[in-house]
């Protein structure tokens, strides 16, 4: 079993190494994964930085003792690949942040397709924000990651088109597609865009934007997946043919 994943805002150790884990973060440690002296961890900031430490002590309830390592930097893994997600229903879209990120997707942005039936708008809007990024916060925890993938503010149909523009490889996935998304030329470094419509699919106006915009239809198989899983599977198929996996 590998060590457990804690998230920090500083890496400050006093003499020897010694840091002190509190907060809600020292309150799981210790009073829900009940850590003990001897035992393994992974501090991080999520954006890369990370460091291995051993449980010295426990201080009540939620104060963890840690000896801590010197801090090492995991560079970000290349291709890039970010996945344009279209809003789905309740909560599906945190169902579709928290496998994205356990399979090692790098960014992901919220999308307000034309035939969405949810929308985000004012305080609603940003309450589900947060929910998704505090959700891939803790999928990469569980998942131990050290860096997490970044989830952008909601972008507009124009927005995920630059996007697309700038990518070396840009995707939508489409029964339209002529090819299978596992047989498509990937770059080797850079940014790869996926784009993943909502139920109703993508539009016919956002499909062509897209596709002047430099962005290919591919299908993923012959089965149709709902718009909360075919990011995740697509996403797998793009990180074991690119090597990421290997």
């Amino acid at each position: 079993m590998t060590a457990p994943v804690f998230v920090v805002e500083h890496f400050d150790a006093g003499g020897g190494g010694r840091y002190v884990l509190d907060g809600p973060e020292g309150r799981h440690a210790v009073s829900v994964k009940r850590l003990r002296p001897g035992e393994d961890v992974v501090l991080t900031d999520g954006a890369g930085r990370w460091a291995d430490g051993v449980v010295l002590d426990t201080e009540g309830k939620d104060r963890l003792i840690v000896r801590l390592d010197p801090v090492t930097e995991e560079p970000q893994a290349q291709p890039r690949v970010t996945v344009v997600q279209a809003l789905p229903k309740g909560d599906r879209g945190e169902l579709a942040v928290e496998m994205m990120t356990e399979v090692g997707v790098d960014a992901i942005v919220p999308w307000a397709a034309a035939r969405c039936i949810t929308q985000w708008k004012g305080e609603r809007g940003a309450k589900a924000l947060g929910k998704w990024r505090a959700t891939a916060r803790e999928a990469g925890k569980q998942s131990r990651r050290v860096r997490f993938p970044e989830v952008a503010e909601t972008a507009t149909t124009k927005q995920v088109a630059a996007l697309l523009a700038g990518a070396e490889f840009a995707a939508v996935l489409h029964e339209s597609g002529d090819s299978p998304l596992a047989t498509a030329g990937l770059p080797s470094s850079g940014e790869i865009v996926l784009v993943v419509g909502p139920e109703g699919g993508v539009a016919p106006e956002e499909l062509a934007l897209f596709g002047e915009a430099g962005a290919e239809a591919f299908r993923l198989g012959r089965s149709v997946l709902r718009t909360s899983t075919a990011g995740t599977a697509a996403a797998a198929v793009l990180l074991a043919r690119t090597g990421r996996w290997t």
